[in-house]
C-alpha cells in the first residue's frame, strides 16, 4: 500500500503569498495539505488580512485533487504545536511526512529602534516555534522519506536588512537549524534544507520598492512566489533524497 504524503505548511492566509504558493505546488505533487493561519498577524500589517484566504487555499488544493484541512494557530502558544500534529493524524489518519516553517514575523527595526519585545515577539515565531515544531514532525514520524523545508532569508549575503534588524537576528537560526540537524535527521530518513526566497512580491510591495528592487535581478523581473515554490517542491521529491543540510538561495541572481 502507498503511503499517504501529507504536508504541513505552516504561515498560510494569502493567496497572493508564498505559503498558498507551496502548497498548491505540493498538492500538485500528490501531497495532501494542512495549513496553518494566523489572523491578528496579517491584521496589523500594511496589506492586512485576506478574509477569505484560508479557504479559498482549502478550495483550491481540493480542486487539484488532493485533502485539504485548516487551523487558525497561534504559534506562540506552545501548546498549539502539538494540536496541528495531533489533528493531522485524527483528518488524514496518517502522520505529517513533510513540514514547510513558512511561518514568521517581520516587523521592521533597526540597531537603534530595537528593543527586547520585539526580539522577544520574533523568536517566539521564528526561532522557538520552528524548532518546537520540527521537533514535534520527528516525534511523529514513523518511516519513509521525511522532509523538513524551513523559509529562509538572505541574511548572510550582505548586509541587506539593517532596517529589519530584529527578523534577521531570528530568522536566520532557521539556517543554524538545518545544518546542525542535517546528519541526525538523515539517519531517520530525514531529509532538512532551507529555502532563501530573495525579495518576492506577495503582495507587500509598493510601486517604489518594486521600481528600487527590479533592476537588481539580472532577468529584470521580481520574484513571485511560485518561483521559490517550485523549489520546495524539487526538496519534498524523491528526487532530492540525497540533499540534506543546505540553504539553497532562490533568488534569480538578486544582487544589491
Amino acid at each position: 500500500m502507498k503511503m499517504a504524503k501529507i504536508a504541513v505548511v505552516t504561515g498560510v492566509s494569502r493567496r497572493e503569498g508564498l505559503g498558498a504558493a507551496i502548497c498548491l505546488e505540493l498538492a500538485r505533487r500528490g501531497y495532501d495539505i494542512f495549513l496553518t493561519y494566523y489572523r491578528p498577524y496579517d491584521d496589523q500589517m500594511s496589506y492586512g488580512m485576506d478574509e477569505d484566504g484560508p479557504s479559498a487555499i482549502l478550495q483550491d488544493i481540493e480542486e487539484l485533487g488532493q485533502r485539504a484541512s485548516m487551523m487558525e494557530a497561534d504559534l506562540t502558544q506552545v501548546s498549539n504545536i502539538k494540536k496541528i500534529f495531533a489533528e493531522v493524524s485524527n483528518v488524514f489518519g496518517a502522520p505529517a511526512t513533510a513540514l514547510i516553517n513558512n511561518a514568521c514575523v517581520s516587523v521592521n527595526d533597526s540597531i537603534d529602534s530595537i528593543t527586547a519585545e520585539a526580539l522577544d515577539e520574533h523568536y517566539a515565531i521564528n526561532t522557538r516555534a520552528v524548532t518546537l515544531l520540527t521537533q514535534a514532525f520527528v516525534k511523529q514520524f514513523e518511516n519513509g522519506n521525511g522532509r523538513i523545508i524551513n523559509i529562509a532569508t538572505g541574511w548572510n549575503q550582505g548586509g541587506r536588512m539593517p532596517d529589519e534588524l530584529s527578523y534577521v537576528l531570528t530568522k536566520s537560526t532557521s539556517e543554524t537549524l538545518t545544518h546542525t540537524l542535517a546528519t541526525v535527521l538523515m539517519k531517520r530518513g530525514i531529509t532538512i534544507n532551507s529555502v532563501d526566497p530573495g525579495p518576492t512580491d506577495t503582495g507587500w510591495m509598493d510601486e517604489q520598492v518594486k521600481d528600487a528592487l527590479t533592476p537588481l535581478f539580472p532577468s529584470g523581473r521580481l520574484g513571485v512566489p511560485q518561483d521559490a515554490a517550485r523549489l520546495v517542491g524539487f526538496l519534498v521529491s524523491d528526487d532530492a533524497q540525497w540533499i540534506t543540510g543546505q540553504t539553497i538561495h532562490s533568488d534569480g541572481g538578486f544582487r544589491d
